[in-house]
């Protein structure tokens, strides 16, 4: 059996990479979706959620020979997907207009949380080019609490679980059990991450730059030292290592998505956690040079082994983010046209 398992989301098509050292295949499948996010386990890697827009969500059990539709009744355009680290039958998903939906068995049946749309910010969530509406970007089980979710609504609000999810009782009001926008949270959350040896530490890659909670979102800091493009999307922690951050950045929208316009980088910090300021530095060695380059998704596997998938390729580092290779599959023109949308590494 290969020693890793990666689900790699472009935009119409998903690649199924196995491998391990200079040895690695790769499987397309889903191909003709409009592809949003992807979610899976290692408890289960051959298992896989995929969200997208026009489908719904789509499921694997044979690490994506076939796959299947679950959750029929969610709405179509599924923009999110995570699966609980504590429980790998437990799996949430969000969509467009933003609602969270859960499952407890693996994705055969799911329960729709109370609705986020009752919060008093909702008014002021928008998503261009659409302005009517919005949807969940990110959903983020807490490692150390499993009554806990981070919810990342692009654009308008980060929202965090206020209530037990175990008395869930379908009466529950979203604004009793929801809380909206803890003060000093980032609006246009992207991408977020904690960290299993970081209890309380919450991550985020924001449109409006890096920002990090120590206390499960009740406060927040912005340290941007060396961090010199303000658009951040992509990022990861090395699972040995939770004051090591890796994220993509570009100076806007457009360079970060548009292959046309596409010019995006790759920085590192290895003081995320105590005393002294955290400083960002460029972390390009081996990756491909930002004009014409995507902006990076970015995962941790284990140890500090992370991947890196933009339009470029699929690309893997050993030392946390210090360095990189190319993962040695056929790359041809049709993927380094796309945008890719979401990477699960199990």
């Amino acid at each position: 059996m290969p020693d890793t398992t990666a689900y790699a989301a472009l935009d119409d098509r998903l690649l199924v990479v196995r491998g391990d050292g200079d040895d690695w295949t790769a499987r397309e499948a889903l191909a003709g979706r409009d592809l949003q996010s992807v979610a899976a386990n290692p408890e289960r890697p051959d298992r896989a959620f995929v969200g997208t827009v026009g489908s719904g969500i789509r499921r694997t059990t044979d690490a994506g020979a076939t796959w299947e539709r679950v959750a029929p009744d969610i709405d179509d355009r599924v923009t999110a997907v995570a699966v609980s680290p504590h429980d790998p039958d437990t799996v949430w998903a969000g969509t467009e207009p933003s609602a969270v939906y859960r499952s407890t068995d693996g994705g055969d049946a799911w329960t729709a949380l109370p609705p986020l749309t009752d919060l008093p910010s909702e008014s002021e969530w928008s998503f261009p080019p659409r302005p009517h509406t919005h949807h969940v970007r990110w959903l983020e089980p807490d490692p150390h609490d499993p009554e806990r979710l981070y919810v990342a609504i692009e654009a308008g609000a980060l929202v965090v679980t206020a209530d037990a999810l175990a008395s869930l009782d379908g009466e529950t009001d979203g604004a009793d059990f929801w809380r909206d926008r803890p003060e000093g949270a980032r609006y246009d959350n992207h991408t977020l991450a904690t960290h299993p040896d970081a209890e309380g530490r919450v991550y985020t890659a924001a449109g409006d730059g890096y920002a990090q909670s120590e206390d499960g979102g009740d406060t927040w800091a912005y340290p941007q030292e060396g961090l010199d493009h303000g658009y951040v999307w992509g990022l990861a922690v090395p699972r040995a290592d939770p004051d090591t951050v890796v994220v993509s950045a570009a100076s806007g929208a457009r360079s970060a998505h548009s292959v046309s316009a596409a010019e995006a980088s790759v920085y590192r910090t290895t003081n995320a956690g105590g005393d002294e300021p955290t400083e960002w530095h460029l972390a390009m060695n081996g990756l491909p040079e930002p004009e014409g380059t995507v902006r990076s998704l970015l995962a941790a596997s284990g140890g500090s082994v992370l991947f890196a998938l933009n339009n470029r390729g699929l690309y893997r580092s050993v030392d946390a983010g210090a360095s990189w290779g190319r993962v040695p599959l056929e790359w041809p023109d049709a993927y380094e046209a796309q945008t890719p949308h979401g990477l699960a590494v199990v």
